[in-house]
């Protein structure tokens, strides 16, 4: 997914549990949610949920 910020990075995530680090998708209410949280240690350091659909920026 492109990075919510608008820094135009793609942020690739492992959904796959046999990786060290993944995330889970579910849906609610018909849109995504991931858990944890993103949170990108390089370039614009963004940190945020995505709870159905939205994003919700960790200040």
């Amino acid at each position: 997914m492109m990075c919510p910020c608008g820094c135009g990075e793609v942020i690739e995530l492992s959904l796959s549990p046999d990786s060290k680090t993944y995330w889970t998708l579910g849906i609610e209410a018909g849109r995504p949610t991931l858990h944890p949280s993103v949170w990108r240690n390089t370039g614009c350091r963004s940190h945020f949920w995505v709870r159905r659909g939205r994003v919700h920026w960790v200040l």
